[in-house]
């Protein structure tokens, strides 16, 4: 039996291997490294989150991004310089080099609960067992698609989760559906590949960061009023970013209204001239449904003033972000997931990530209802890395304080 398994390999799984690594807990960690990064977000897209807030961690900070982008001669700056997708993937492979050598390219398949711990299977057929399992698996179980589009089949709908490459739609006809982040980014990117896209969205206007003026500095008001953060300017930003721990000390009805309101779509401010002039925008509609006609899909439109309007499109794009729901974790066990106090979906945590199911921990999305906000975003996987860290040596020691010496020995080797 191990001490721990640590199931996903994105910015918080690769952040809580390298604390755990630093302090000698013993963990393996299972999963593709960087996956929704770069197999599942389209090829040229920007990060919206500044570089100083783009970091994976390590206990000691010894390879920050910027550090990656000095090495590799990428330009650089902690705000104000975009952030590309490619750099930041090469950035979490190259983390997982120097700093996560152990990490294993394999899938876990199957996490099933025993009297003492857990059972793993891998997809290479190999079963073991952990006392602790830490599940950072992101984004990936979570694509959330409309009931009104559900029904279509995968010829004509698709998850913007499932788009790397953007050739393939080179002058065919796409609807993109939202008005965040990826569903804007998306809509210039396929503009880009010369696609004949369109974006829907309900949202009666489609919202951007605001521009950095080069070589303007914020007044003293202005920085004490709205100070930055890991989450941009503002107050109540920076209380989501730099404190979750108390964040997780609200009462749970507010936890759950500001992670519900807070940060709502919008884009990155240099994608602005992408889309505004270049893409057409059908705004302040929802779809009331959608069918297939000659092989395509028609849409219906009903605008917010009652009017109604029709597209028929080769593929429709749902870029309708990610709802946590545990019962998408089809690798964890029906007793397991059966068992986990939820609320809307989403695991109950306790203030060390751990979840109703002693030993089993959740860190990432999965954990923005118990900690805020940040939990969305890669800012969050060093206080995720910290706190999970203080909780397991404590409960590495409480297990080896449990057994005999002799298997101590055996358990830290």
């Amino acid at each position: 039996m191990i001490e721990t398994a640590i199931i996903g390999a994105g910015p918080y799984g690769l952040s809580i291997a390298a604390h755990f690594r630093n302090r000698g807990i013993p963990f393996r960690i299972f999963g593709r490294p960087m996956d929704s990064w770069v197999a599942h977000m389209p090829k040229g897209m920007m990060l919206k989150s500044d570089g100083f807030a783009s970091n994976i961690y390590d206990p000691d900070c010894k390879f920050t991004l910027r550090q990656f982008c000095a090495e590799r001669g990428i330009e650089y700056a902690d705000m104000g310089i975009p952030v590309g997708l490619a750099t930041f993937g090469d950035y979490g492979l190259a983390f997982r080099d120097r700093i996560v050598p152990e990490l294993e390219d394999k899938l876990v398949v199957h996490v099933e609960r025993l009297p003492n711990g857990f059972l793993l299977r891998l997809d290479d057929g190999e079963e073991f067992q952990a006392r602790r399992v830490v599940l950072a698996v992101g984004i990936t179980h979570f694509e959330h698609v409309p009931a009104n589009l559900a029904h279509l089949p995968a010829e004509v709908l698709s998850h913007s989760y499932r788009h790397r490459d953007l050739t393939p739609f080179k002058g065919r006809s796409v609807v993109v559906i939202g008005a965040g982040s990826s569903a804007i980014d998306l809509a210039a990117l396929l503009r880009d590949a010369d696609a004949d896209v369109q974006l829907v969205a309900r949202a009666t206007s489609l919202k951007f960061h605001t521009a950095p003026v080069p070589g303007k500095r914020r007044s003293w008001w202005q920085r004490m009023r709205h100070p930055d953060s890991g989450l941009g300017p503002g107050m109540r930003s920076r209380f989501f970013a730099n404190a979750p721990g108390w964040f997780h000390y609200l009462p749970e009805s507010l936890r759950l209204y500001f992670v519900r309101e807070t940060l709502g779509p919008s884009a990155g401010w240099f994608v602005r001239d992408k889309v505004m002039g270049r893409v057409p925008l059908v705004l302040g509609c929802a779809v009331e449904q959608a069918e297939i006609q000659d092989g395509k899909a028609r849409l219906r439109l009903r605008g917010l003033d009652g009017s109604k309007r029709e597209i028929i499109t080769d593929h429709v794009i749902a870029a309708t972000g990610y709802k946590v729901n545990v019962d998408r974790l089809a690798f964890l066990s029906s007793g397991i997931r059966s068992k986990l106090k939820c609320v809307n979906g989403a695991p109950v945590l306790a203030s060390t990530f751990e979840s109703s199911i002693p030993g089993l921990y959740f860190a990432g999305i999965a954990a923005a209802n118990s900690f805020g906000p940040v939990m969305r975003f890669a800012f969050g996987a060093g206080f995720a890395a910290k706190r999970l860290t203080q909780s397991m040596m404590k409960s590495v020691a409480r297990s080896s304080a449990s057994v005999p010496a002799s298997s101590v020995a055996t358990i830290t080797e």
